[in-house]
């Protein structure tokens, strides 16, 4: 069976689900991290690119009971209005994909006035309370560094991914790279203080194979972030082999691009 396809991905809310999982979004978990239940996940799924795709698996969590987090970049390819608003309509969370650092050129002025705008805009299809930062893997701009000099909080924002999840407690599956243990070519999607202790802890997966059995086993951990990113995810065979060629160039470019930065 394919992976990185809407079926795979039903059958892995499927066994969440009847594994125990409780469903967060974002914005629930920030509201509720002092008192968890028992085994809870938070979906988050970055918008890069063909928001429609997002649709379709905001339809298959719909229809499981589950909800998510759905983070839109403001470029023509993410930020589709008719999308935004489908996927609101069905219970998702709507947050801000920012990059305001790499579009402002480093210009912080610039970055936030850019923010404050987008943010507004984002505001007419949902109340938004989270962002999330684009990681942006070509760009020299860590859009996290915009909040050395201000403060999302002072924007009603409540939480960011990167700054306000407690990956101590949360363990941190994204299928960045096209598989799950995608942080061997992340250039900025990893936790890099905590991933020694999941690999010493035997937590790592690369197919979604291996993830729904590590769920159906009980060995995975009780408390998850799974981010994802639906312009991968899809039954449809040519823009299936699509994804899974420019992911494959991308992979290598972003071992380079570490290399590089690394000295």
């Amino acid at each position: 069976m394919r992976d990185f396809t809407c079926t795979t991905y039903r059958r892995l809310i499927g066994s969440l689900r009847k594994a125990g999982y409780v469903f967060l979004t974002m914005e629930q978990y920030c509201e509720q991290k002092q008192s968890l239940p028992t085994r809870c996940v938070i979906l988050r799924h970055d918008v890069d690119l063909r928001a429609p795709y997002s649709e379709r698996i905001a339809r298959v969590e719909h229809d499981q009971q589950a909800v998510a987090s759905y983070y839109f970049r403001v470029i023509p390819q993410s930020n589709q209005p008719e999308v935004i608003r489908s996927i609101a309509s069905m219970g998702h969370e709507i947050g801000y994909h920012y990059e305001d650092l790499s579009i402002a050129d480093g210009d912080t002025k610039q970055a936030i006035t850019h923010f404050q705008n987008w943010l507004a805009y984002f505001r007419q299809f949902y109340e938004v309370r989270t962002i999330c930062m684009h990681g942006a893997p070509t760009s020299r701009y860590d859009g996290r560094d915009l909040w050395k000099q201000y403060n999302y909080r002072d924007y009603g924002i409540i939480g960011e991914p990167y700054f306000d999840v407690d990956f101590s407690d949360i363990f941190y599956l994204t299928d960045t790279g096209r598989c799950w243990d995608g942080y061997k070519v992340s250039v900025r999607d990893k936790i890099p203080v905590h991933q020694d202790e999941w690999i010493r802890r035997g937590w790592i997966y690369h197919t979604t194979d291996q993830l729904i059995t590590a769920i159906e086993q009980g060995s995975l951990a009780p408390h998850l972030m799974i981010t994802t990113h639906p312009q991968r995810w899809t039954d449809d065979l040519l823009p299936w082999l699509q994804e899974l060629i420019v992911q494959k160039l991308k992979n290598i470019i972003k071992r380079i691009l570490i290399v590089l930065r690394h000295g």
